[in-house]
Order: structure tokens, then C-alpha cells, then sequence
């Protein structure tokens, strides 16, 4: 019977590719690597800060998303930004559990120069499920599993179960994590981005862990990127772009985990998506940037803190058109005050009016 799962041919864990067809889109990605690191280093500490606490908090919330793991923005922003030492006032405290999480991603990107160590990744896993259980039923917690029955992915209603993917014995699991971790932390002739595409399909591929082998990966695929940009921050997240097409993710790790050792497709799947995510990211840094020349150019204009705010708004990404009766609802003040507000700015060359055509006049901010 000829193997099914990619762990059961003969050159596992030596996985191979065409390099070839890997080579423009790791060029790209390189490029993009260099244009965000060198706009981060163009800016002030204050808004690497902000940039790295904007990703960092959606990095922990899509991860854990993808699972069904649904966390408090508001506690994982305020738990990340005591551990990048920004204020966190108007936020609440993040609870116990919340702090375990981002103490794990910290971990991860901070340190990603430190040697990864099965007793490294169980404090990893010990945070995600501190109570011992996976909702309800009690799981081997910082351990590898144990137990005859199989490590199935499995989805569907009870009684038409699929199974996706069948991971290794768990009496192989030791060995084999012995084997991924002494490449993780010795093998240096790949390329890093490449390295951490592998070793995200790898470790998935062994799924050690009873419960939290999702959530892991790309905790791994995180500290592996730090250390190929040689940062210990995030301005990118692969979480956020891999959630925005899961069922391409899961369909590239399913199609790569039930066929031989050769791993192209993944690779390409990988990179691709890591460079939609650095795109993005480039995007908004950008804006960023053009914010930042914007206060700076209009920093002798005075402002009420009803126009700050709304100017801010709309920087940020205002949904909509804005309009008096918007500028109302949104300030809490009458039409009249709104409409002398927005004539102000328009006066200072901060606001124009939009094209005319609807029955409501829109007002556009001046970027240039």
C-alpha cells in the first residue's frame, strides 16, 4: 500500500523544491522586506511603537481567530503595549489568560535569536491553555501528546466526519520534534523566509501538541520571520493574511500534507501570501507617513478638538462619505457648528468639498 500522509514516504523529513519557481517570488518578498524596514527606520520611535502595537495586537487576535479563538482587541492592545512600554491608559487591564497569549508572541519576536527548546515551546503552551483543558476536556498541557488513538484533522457533523490529515504515532512525536528542532536551530544553508515557510508545514505536519498546534505554528513562522528580517518587531502579519483566506490555507496545507516530500506548491502558497501581507503593510506604513508630514505641515494651525479628532478620523480610514449631519452625530454637536468647523478647515486648505452630484456635499480631506 503505497504512503498517503507526507510523513509516511521513505525521505521524510527531507523535504525538496524547485527552487526555480521559487525565485522571483522570494525576490520579492526580499525587496518588500528592505522597503518596509526602510521606511520603519525613516520614522520616529513614536510611530515604530505605534505601527509594531497595531500589527502585534492584530497578529495575536487573527491567530487565535483562525481557530475560533475570539480575544478582547481592547485587553490583547493594552497587554501588548505594557510589554512595548507604551501608555496604556483608557485601556482595561488584560486578564490573566489574554497576558499569556501576548507574553507568548512577545517571547517569540523579542528573543528570536534564542535557541528553540521543547522546554521553550512547552511554557508556550502551558500560556495557551492554562486551566489544563481545550474548552471542556482536559488535555496533556506543556507536553507532546500521548495516547493510541490518532491525531486526526477532522471536520463535518458527528457521523459525516472528514478526515483532512493523520499526523504521526504519538509515540514518534519526541523524535520527530527532536529532529525539527535541531534543524530549527543549526540548519543556516536556506534562505530565512524560506525557513520559516518549512518549518511552518513541518511542524503543522507533526502536530505534537493534543490542542494548540495551529496557534504554535505560527508562532513559530513569526520568530522565524523576525529573525530573516533581523527585527524584534512586527510591521507585517502573516496571521492577518493567512485568516483573510483561510480556506486557502487550509486547501495549501492539506494538498501539500497528503502527497510526497516535495513542497513547491506550499512554498509558493507561503510566499505569495507573505507578500500580500508585506504589501499591505507598506500601505499603511505609507499612510502612516503621509500623517505624520501632515501634522507636521499643519502644525501651527490652530484646531478645535472637534476638528482634531474628525481629521484624525479620517486619516485613519472613515467609512463613508463625511458631511455636516456625519460631523454632527460624530462630535455631538448641531448641524451649524459642524458645518462652521468644516468651513474653517476648508478656509486653512485642510478640507475640500467633493464632486458635486449627490444631495448631501461630502468633504474630502487635502492630502498633498
Amino acid at each position: 500500500m503505497r504512503p498517503y500522509y507526507i510523513w509516511q514516504y521513505p525521505d521524510w523529513p527531507h523535504f525538496r523544491w524547485e527552487s526555480d519557481r521559487l525565485l522571483n517570488l522570494l525576490s520579492k518578498v526580499r525587496l518588500l522586506e528592505g522597503r518596509i524596514a526602510g521606511m520603519m527606520s525613516g520614522l520616529g520611535f513614536g510611530i515604530q511603537s505605534k505601527t509594531s502595537l497595531d500589527v502585534m495586537t492584530e497578529d495575536v487576535i487573527r491567530s487565535n481567530e483562525i481557530e475560533g479563538v475570539l480575544l478582547n482587541a481592547d485587553r490583547v492592545r493594552s497587554s501588548v503595549a505594557k510589554h512595548l512600554g507604551i501608555p496604556t491608559e483608557g485601556l482595561p487591564e488584560p486578564d490573566h489568560y489574554t497576558e499569556g497569549i501576548v507574553q507568548v508572541m512577545i517571547d517569540a519576536v523579542r528573543n528570536y535569536s534564542d535557541e528553540l527548546s521543547e522546554q521553550r515551546l512547552f511554557n508556550w503552551h502551558a500560556a495557551l491553555f492554562p486551566t489544563g483543558r481545550s474548552g471542556i476536556h482536559p488535555i496533556t498541557v506543556a507536553g507532546w501528546r500521548v495516547g493510541e488513538e490518532p491525531m486526526q484533522v477532522v471536520s463535518g457533523a458527528f457521523g459525516k466526519e472528514k478526515v483532512h490529515y493523520e499526523a504521526p504515532a504519538s509515540a514518534d512525536v519526541s523524535k520527530e520534534m527532536t529532529l525539527f528542532l535541531d534543524w530549527v536551530n543549526n540548519e543556516n544553508d536556506i534562505d530565512p523566509v524560506l525557513k520559516a515557510a518549512v518549518a511552518h508545514l513541518w511542524f503543522v505536519a507533526i502536530h505534537p501538541f493534543d490542542d494548540g498546534n495551529g496557534r504554535l505554528t505560527r508562532t513559530i513562522t513569526d520568530m522565524l520571520l523576525a529573525r530573516a528580517d533581523g527585527m524584534p518587531h512586527r510591521y507585517y502579519s502573516m496571521s492577518a493574511e493567512i485568516l483573510r483566506n483561510k480556506n486557502g490555507y487550509y486547501d495549501a496545507l492539506e494538498s501539500t500534507t497528503i502527497r510526497d516530500v516535495d513542497i513547491t506548491k506550499w512554498l509558493e502558497w507561503f510566499l505569495r501570501t507573505l507578500k500580500d501581507a508585506m504589501e499591505r503593510s507598506i500601505a499603511i506604513v505609507s499612510r502612516v507617513v503621509k500623517k505624520s508630514m501632515f501634522w507636521q505641515d499643519h502644525r501651527d494651525a490652530a484646531m478645535n478638538e472637534r476638528q482634531v479628532k474628525v481629521v484624525n478620523m479620517l486619516w485613519d480610514g472613515f467609512e463613508g462619505k463625511l458631511t455636516t449631519t456625519k460631523w454632527a452625530k460624530i462630535c455631538k454637536t448641531s448641524q451649524a457648528t459642524a458645518l462652521r468647523d468644516i468651513n474653517d478647515l476648508i478656509e486653512k486648505g485642510i478640507l475640500v468639498k467633493g464632486e458635486e452630484g449627490s444631495k448631501n456635499t461630502c468633504y474630502i480631506l487635502v492630502e498633498d
